[in-house]
């Protein structure tokens, strides 16, 4: 079945997980049989982490949500980067640090686990000082790994593999805007994204007063 990459098509994924007795865990725990570590890396949009976080709340599914304190996309500086912070805990998931390298620089507002954004090979596994590093050898091993990057699962599609509780334990890596946003293909869904960006854009102008006429 070619993945539709809708929230809908989200939701199919986490029953399938459900099905096959998988557990949500924490990165720092295990992992242990069953363990199914929730990811995702917020590389380009806040309203998309947040529109999965609360999909995922009604689901019963909980996750660690990556965030970037140096992207050229969102600010969590700012009154919406504060209010998502805040809001993705109320809802039960878990705030990590999706840092560029080699900045590992954790506060307040993070729990002391780190994945790096676009890792290079010669670091992507090492330890880091006073954190969990996701792809350190503990969490990650090729055949208890999934990816959804650019919109193409590394490795395949591995709803099937969860209902049948194939994996022993997984950590699944999901970028939020590639399913908040519809798009069949990467290039799609970006365009969709930047669209929306632009609404909300003009929406900030408007109360900034400015004049739109």
């Amino acid at each position: 079945m070619t993945p539709a990459w809708d929230l809908d098509d989200y939701a199919d994924l986490l029953a399938a997980a459900r099905a096959g007795g998988y557990r949500f865990a924490w990165f720092g725990e295990g992992p242990e049989r069953g363990d199914l570590f929730l990811r995702h890396d917020v590389d380009l949009s806040l309203d998309a982490a947040v529109r999965m976080a609360e999909r995922e709340a009604e689901l019963g599914a909980r996750a660690t949500y990556f965030l970037m304190t140096e992207s050229v996309f969102y600010n969590l500086a700012s009154p919406e980067g504060v209010a998502a912070i805040a809001l993705l805990r109320e809802l039960g998931h878990r705030v990590g640090l999706h840092a560029v390298y080699p900045n590992a620089v954790l506060d307040g507002r993070f729990e002391p686990v780190v994945a790096w954004h676009n890792p290079d090979p010669e670091y992507m596994t090492a330890p880091i000082p006073g954190a969990v590093n996701v792809m350190e050898p503990r969490y990650f091993d090729p055949h208890t790994y999934r990816s959804d990057s650019n919109q193409r699962w590394r490795s395949g599609d591995p709803r099937a593999e969860l209902r049948a509780g194939g994996f022993p334990w997984l950590q699944l890596l999901v970028h939020p805007e590639i399913w908040a946003f519809p798009g069949r293909t990467m290039g799609e869904t970006m365009r969709a994204m930047l669209e929306a960006e632009r609404e909300r854009r003009l929406l900030q102008l408007a109360e900034d007063r400015i004049d739109l006429s």
